[in-house]
């Protein structure tokens, strides 16, 4: 049974940057895709990045592609999620999931965590 713990939400103002961490148990990222989606109230579940298992490839939403970075520390079992120059519609809770391998869609991981907020506001 994969479990997750997200943390590294808050409070930033736009431009600002947070990184959230997933600390991932009962498996490791060799043998998962790992993927972080996020979910603003009254909003569908939106698809933010994922990472192939082993650490390979990785792909973006276009909405991230060149603000937010993927990566996985050294323990293979914690992802990154750099986010950079925040925008106020980055703003919703975001949750850190697995599956075999990078869904097509956001619905399509198997596995997700509870998820950590994350408020852009000036």
């Amino acid at each position: 049974q994969l479990q997750f713990v997200e943390s590294g939400g808050g409070l930033v103002q736009p431009g600002g940057s947070l990184r959230l961490s997933c600390v991932v148990s009962g498996s490791t990222t060799d043998f998962h895709a790992i993927g972080w989606f996020r979910q603003a109230p009254g909003k569908e579940r939106e698809g933010v990045s994922c990472m192939g298992a082993g650490g390979g490839s990785t792909n973006y939403a276009d909405s991230v592609k060149g603000r937010f970075t993927i990566s996985r520390g050294s323990d293979k079992n914690t992802v990154y999620l750099q986010m950079n120059n925040l925008k106020l519609e980055d703003a919703a809770v975001y949750h850190c999931a697995a599956q075999w391998g990078c869904p097509d869609n956001p619905y399509g991981y198997d596995y997700w965590g509870q998820g950590t907020q994350v408020t852009v506001s000036s």
